[in-house]
């Protein structure tokens, strides 16, 4: 938009404005606030709260760049439309791509790939300011489209290894889920296309700025109901460790016989786990049941995989038989109870997450397995 258009449309600028300012909030109160407004229980990332708070400020410069450029300039052939439209693309795709790696603590996946995924932009755009009556400028947008959707195409991959990765160590999930990543990878995605198919039409620009604006909402709550977790890698988890104790049996090179995993770990598990209900305890994760038990993390995974289970898969089976023989005994006791409290009781942390793995492990959800063991009983 000219200045002129710029005057005629002052609702739009408000707006646009209003959705710069709440980047630039965003931005503040997470490199500010040392304390989590949103859960204060939850202490959530360093790394993903300074990468976001920097996405915030990249979306807020965003805004700063282009309203400047419109006022002053508005060709797109001219040297300030680079100016702008470089820095621009590298700041937002670095901090976008930084950011939602961050939101993965299985790994650490470097951002620099992403950043020099960009240099065919800048150079499309040099070409566009040298020769302007070519079509350089569509062809570097279309090349950042397809830049971002293969970008979204490695995230895919990326998030299924991190709920492999959670599923194998930790046995409550709630926050910790995968679907918030692509949720957010999609916004994203349909913000760039919108804002590439952006031609000064005041109804698409408003579309952009909604997006952003839901965008902004969004991270902001991902970031705040992330938890962090251990600082364990992909490799430290799959690859064998140093024994931890003396007792323990050295771990095989590649040149000496296949690991073999301790004979009396389902004896451990059922004496130390299963006997002191050792489940029960929120948020216990597999480096810690394997401390109690006395082998390392490496092995107790192999024990599961070779059993055909995950490690989450396992204490919730545990959990869940305890949740129904608490019901039944409650039951029977005619005492005042709910669903939600014995869950509670029985070691999940989330109503929600203990449904799921009720209706995975029984067939039916919690509901229909409670009155159809109501019914049961006063038929007995």
């Amino acid at each position: 938009m000219n200045e002129q258009q710029i005057q005629e449309n002052i609702p739009f600028c408000m707006f646009y404005a209003g959705v710069a300012a709440l980047n630039l909030i965003a931005c503040c109160y997470l490199l500010l606030r040392r304390g989590n407004a949103f859960a204060p229980d939850t202490t959530p990332p360093l790394p993903l709260r300074r990468w976001a708070a920097a996405l915030f400020a990249a979306a807020f410069l965003s805004h700063v760049w282009w309203y400047l450029f419109d006022v002053h300039s508005g060709d797109i052939h001219s040297v300030y439309c680079v100016m702008v439209a470089v820095p621009d693309c590298v700041s937002l795709f670095t901090t976008i791509a930084g950011t939602l790696l961050a939101m993965l603590q299985d790994r650490k996946r470097p951002v620099w790939p992403f950043v020099i995924g960009t240099a065919p932009y800048a150079a499309f755009m040099v070409l566009n300011l040298a020769y302007p009556e070519s079509h350089y400028i569509n062809i570097a947008i279309a090349y950042i489209l397809l830049f971002y959707a293969l970008f979204t195409i490695y995230m895919i991959h990326a998030v299924r290894q991190y709920g492999r990765w959670l599923r194998d160590n930790y046995a409550d999930l709630e926050h910790k889920e995968v679907w918030v990543s692509h949720v957010l990878a999609i916004i994203i995605l349909i913000l760039i296309i919108s804002e590439g198919f952006d031609d000064g039409n005041l109804t698409v620009s408003y579309v952009v700025q909604v997006n952003g604006l839901v965008l902004t909402g969004f991270l902001l709550w991902r970031v705040e109901t992330l938890p962090q977790l251990e600082n364990v890698s992909v490799e430290q988890a799959y690859s064998p460790p140093a024994p931890e104790t003396a007792q323990e049996p050295e771990l095989p090179t590649q040149a000496q016989q296949p690991l073999v995993i301790p004979s009396n770990i389902g004896q451990l598990l059922a004496e130390r786990c299963v006997g002191t209900q050792l489940y029960l305890q929120h948020d216990l994760t597999l480096s810690q049941l394997a401390q109690v038990i006395g082998t390392n993390r490496f092995y107790l995974s192999q024990y599961f995989s070779r059993q055909g289970m995950t490690y989450n898969a396992y204490i919730n089976n545990l959990r869940i038989d305890h949740f129904i023989s608490l019901y039944r005994e409650t039951a029977s006791s005619q005492r005042t109870f709910t669903a939600q409290q014995l869950a509670h009781e029985s070691g999940f942390r989330s109503y929600s997450t203990f449904g799921n793995a009720f209706k995975q492990r029984m067939g039916q959800t919690v509901t229909a397995w409670t009155h159809e063991t109501d019914k049961s009983k006063s038929l007995s």
